[in-house]
């Protein structure tokens, strides 16, 4: 298919962004993660924005590291969101929350915490549904890490075993543009979630999560259908095709063949996802030859799995599905119900694999393991993505590969 034809569908779906493949640097490993976050941390001079679902509660080398950053540059402002479920989930333990707490203590100007709630949780049922099993209802899950003029993406929450021993991917963009995008982003989500505000008493620090008038919508506790409403109406300018127009590529960029193109998808349930159309046309495109698809817990929606099935419905679409196998998966041997997620996702993975035979369709799906978790050297696998491959004819005949 013809470059512009597929960026043209794409184009109707979400904001474009033409970058140089030289300003993307894809990092391996967790460790690589870990040690260019805290270098670009440790250097910042101007901002560090931080989403994510929660920092680890003994993450205190990262806590000091941004601590440091802020002590020696006046300039260094810090926004950090989290989800508010997950990030009091321990309290009145120690939480991700009362880490963070301290950094405002010491920097009130400079430092702002946001917890994201979701809608979906209020009243009796918060009240009476258990922690832990009450994230099922709604998160914040965006991981962005951006630092002065750079931003990673990732899906790599801030804990321990996203830095050493899980299997995720890491991809940093040295582009202001792309930094800034994400920073509007970061911070309009910052601006419908709750607000970490400090106590500071003689002996200890305590904190409570606060409403701000300022706030662009109502709590989502008292009015969840106005919160959505408003949600909505802030978000969808952020990823409407025409809400950043593309500048026009110079001579030199439009005859350079490594020229990247981003297209930001969004999936904010139930009003607004550009991330379904996005796979759609993807995996609907006449010239598709093969496919790569990964989720660490493999329960796609059924628009996804429906996709995936049509598009290898014929001997020209290669398709593999890939994810973690029962040993590779985080809740592997956990306590209590979430002990029967692995085997669970082993049964929706093997129902997938009877509606592949039922449509004859070439899909192989595979599992990833490296040790087993819980023991010496023992992964978990985490990634999430996809993977396309096309072929088309060029105008002079030759194969054009995309």
């Amino acid at each position: 298919m013809e470059r512009s034809g597929f960026k043209f569908q794409l184009d109707q779906i979400a904001p474009r962004f033409d970058i140089n493949a030289d300003e993307i640097q894809v990092l391996e490993g967790p460790e690589g993660f870990y040690e260019t976050l805290r270098s670009k941390i440790r250097n910042a001079k101007t901002r560090i924005y931080l989403s994510t679902l929660y920092i680890g509660k003994t993450e205190h080398e990262l806590f000091a590291t941004i601590h440091d950053a802020l002590s020696r540059s006046p300039q260094l402002k810090v926004s950090i969101l989290t989800d508010a479920l997950r990030g009091t989930r321990e309290d009145p333990q120690p939480s991700c929350a009362s880490l963070l707490a301290s950094l405002v203590v010491d920097f009130p100007a400079r430092v702002e915490i946001r917890m994201y709630h979701t809608p979906n949780l209020t009243g009796l049922r918060k009240r009476f549904i258990p922690k832990r099993i009450n994230e099922g209802w709604g998160l914040q899950h965006i991981k962005l890490y951006g630092i002065d003029d750079e931003v990673i993406l990732s899906g790599a929450n801030l804990s321990s075993d996203y830095f050493t021993n899980r299997q995720d991917r890491y991809h940093v963009f040295s582009s202001s543009r792309i930094t800034d995008y994400f920073a509007r982003v970061h911070h309009a989500v910052c601006s419908i979630s709750f607000l970490l505000d400090i106590s500071d008493s003689k002996d200890t620090v305590s904190y409570s999560l606060i409403w701000p008038s300022s706030n662009l919508a109502p709590s989502p506790l008292y009015n969840p259908k106005r919160y959505i409403s408003a949600a909505t109406s802030l978000l969808l300018p952020l990823f409407s095709p025409s809400a950043f127009p593309t500048p026009a590529l110079s001579n030199s960029e439009n005859n350079n063949t490594s020229t990247t193109t981003l297209y930001p998808l969004l999936s904010h349930p139930p009003t607004l996802n550009t991330e379904l159309p996005a796979l759609k046309t993807l995996l609907s495109s006449p010239f598709l030859h093969s496919y790569t698809f990964t989720a660490g817990y493999f329960n796609p929606h059924h628009l996804i799995t429906s996709s995936l099935l049509a598009a290898s419905s014929n001997s020209k679409t290669r398709g593999t599905v890939l994810t973690a196998s029962p040993a590779a998966n985080g809740f592997f041997k956990s306590p209590g119900i979430s002990g029967l997620l692995p085997p669970a996702y082993s049964h929706l993975s093997l129902r997938f694999l009877q509606r592949v035979r039922l449509a004859n369709a070439s899909i192989k799906l595979r599992e990833w393991q490296r040790g087993t978790v819980g023991e010496k050297d023992g992964w978990t696998y985490h990634a999430k993505g996809i993977w396309t491959y096309f072929l088309s004819k060029s105008q002079d005949g030759r194969e054009d590969r995309i």
